[in-house]
């Protein structure tokens, strides 16, 4: 079982291997790494690593690179990281999609309740036969704010379904 200060170790170790094809000292881990240890605790650790089989030492006076083994780890870990964050990337747009939808709703409740009332308003009208429907809304919309009220609605109901 690898420690998260292992990890650590194993992490930059790795990455700094991949990018200076040499092998990796204490010391520059030491430097390289926020971990508030002294230089011995490092090198425990990397012996533990390498009983582990992460890491191995080409010769004695020599730093440690990474085997398969950590190569392994290192790419399982990075694997993991991706799909979670991909994860909560399906969940952030679910959850935004919702939002929306129900947003949505709300305004086409709103409409409806705003159609309703100009309906009623219009079948009130004293002689609608004589009037087209435009002149009934002039005269209804500016007193009651409903034709205004509708058209608002209407417009963020388009804007809505052009943001979704």
């Amino acid at each position: 079982m690898i420690t998260n200060r292992q990890e650590k170790l194993l992490d930059f170790l790795i990455r700094e291997y991949i990018s200076t094809a040499e092998p990796v000292s204490s010391k520059a881990l030491k430097k390289a790494t926020d971990l508030d240890v002294c230089g011995a605790t490092i090198r425990n650790d990397l012996q533990a690593l390498t009983k582990q089989g992460f890491i191995e030492q080409p010769h004695t006076s020599a730093g440690r690179i990474p085997t398969k083994k950590a190569y392994k780890h290192f790419a399982d870990k990075i694997a993991t990281e991706q799909e979670k964050a991909f994860s909560d990337f399906i969940v952030r747009q679910i959850k935004t999609a919702h939002q929306q939808i129900e947003q949505e709703m709300r305004l086409a409740e709103e409409l409806m309740r705003s159609l309703s009332e100009a309906s009623l308003a219009m079948t009130i009208s004293s002689e609608p036969e004589k009037e087209d429907l435009f002149e009934i809304l002039i005269k209804l919309g500016p007193s009651k704010g409903t034709c205004n009220r509708n058209i608002d609605i209407i417009n963020k109901i388009i804007k809505e379904l052009e943001n979704f």
